[in-house]
């Protein structure tokens, strides 16, 4: 007997039922829906149904559908679907926090690690507005200007709420806010033997980039502009090379201030994007997350369908063939 499966001939010596035809070629009948000659058969009726010489016959089964919906990246084995990781500081209030990340539709959100306010402990903490069960909290050592500081805080961090992946930033000082390089070294070495996953801002520089990958830092994080200035990516060229060089995730983070340097920032090619102020001091926060949100999602659509090449003269794009 010959039947035609999914397009492909097959021989079978004896008559049989769809039910053991698909136990001969090793097909679990509860996970698959099949068609016969055109006609689908209820899963009810495989042991009665007959497969005869010449049937065509389709068996088909659930993917995961779509590779853009399947479009996540990876960080330290963990898997994200949204590219926006969102800070928590400079809103008017936790509630607007909240609501702030929602709209961004991010997933991982930083959280700087603080003394809790002794004069009045009973005040409201982030936790009682942005769950921690439902979003991935990246605590960072935002204010540390010393490896020891950052150090410190995040084995608070850990202590806290038992988190190992951490973003590291060592600040050099307060009118650049620029990293510390030597001393964001020295950090990133102590946390990884002690375990930690460690993401890490730095400067746009290709080669500390690739050292501090060649060191285990689970993703790379430099500067577009300096933290909180809204001047969008300074050095694409810079930040091109580190994303081509990097076998781990490269995020832009901090200086976007607004939609299109997030959307140039994809469409370099990085993995994500960090941001605070760009949200939070916008006169519409809930507005700009959601711009942020579009416009991340955007770049990384341009940078998968590949743009056009850069021309120096025109190009029309009607046909010139049949003019009158």
């Amino acid at each position: 007997m010959r039947v035609i499966i999914n397009g492909e001939e097959k021989t079978f010596a004896e008559s049989l039922s769809v039910e053991a035809l698909l136990c001969r070629i090793g097909v679990d009948p509860r996970k698959v829906a099949v068609e016969r000659n055109l006609e689908i058969v209820p899963k009810s009726a495989y042991a009665g149904t007959p497969v005869d010489d010449g049937d065509r016959v389709e068996i088909v089964h659930f993917i995961g559908g779509g590779s853009e919906a399947d479009d996540t990246f990876e960080v330290a084995g963990r898997r994200f679907r949204s590219r926006l990781l969102v800070g928590t500081g400079k809103y008017k209030d936790f509630e607007e926090t909240a609501r702030a990340i929602e709209a961004s539709g991010a997933e991982i959100v930083t959280v700087a690690v603080r003394r809790v306010n002794l004069s009045d402990p009973s005040q409201p903490m982030l936790v009682d507005y942005v769950d921690p069960k439902v979003y991935t909290f990246l605590p960072n050592t935002a204010g540390c200007y010393t490896a020891m500081d950052a150090v410190r805080t995040l084995r608070l961090a850990r202590e806290a709420g038992g988190w190992d992946l951490v973003k590291l930033e060592v600040l050099g000082d307060q009118k650049t806010l620029y990293p510390n390089m030597v001393e964001t070294l020295q950090a990133a070495e102590m946390l990884i033997r002690e375990g930690f996953k460690v993401m890490v801002y730095c400067s746009d520089d290709p080669i500390m980039a690739k050292r501090l990958e060649d060191m285990g830092c689970v993703a790379i994080m430099p500067l577009a502009a300096p933290i909180g200035s809204g001047l969008g990516v300074q050095n694409p060229v810079q930040i091109r090379l580190i994303v081509e060089q990097a076998k781990v995730p490269v995020l832009v983070d901090a200086g976007v201030g607004t939609a299109s340097d997030a959307a140039i920032a994809m469409e370099l090619g990085c993995d994500g994007v960090l941001m605070n102020t760009a949200i939070a001091a916008a006169k519409d926060p809930i507005r700009m997350a959601r711009a942020m949100r579009l416009a991340v999602e955007a770049g990384r659509l341009a940078y998968l369908a590949g743009r056009m090449p850069r021309k120096m003269y025109a190009d029309p794009s009607s046909p010139l063939a049949g003019l009158i």
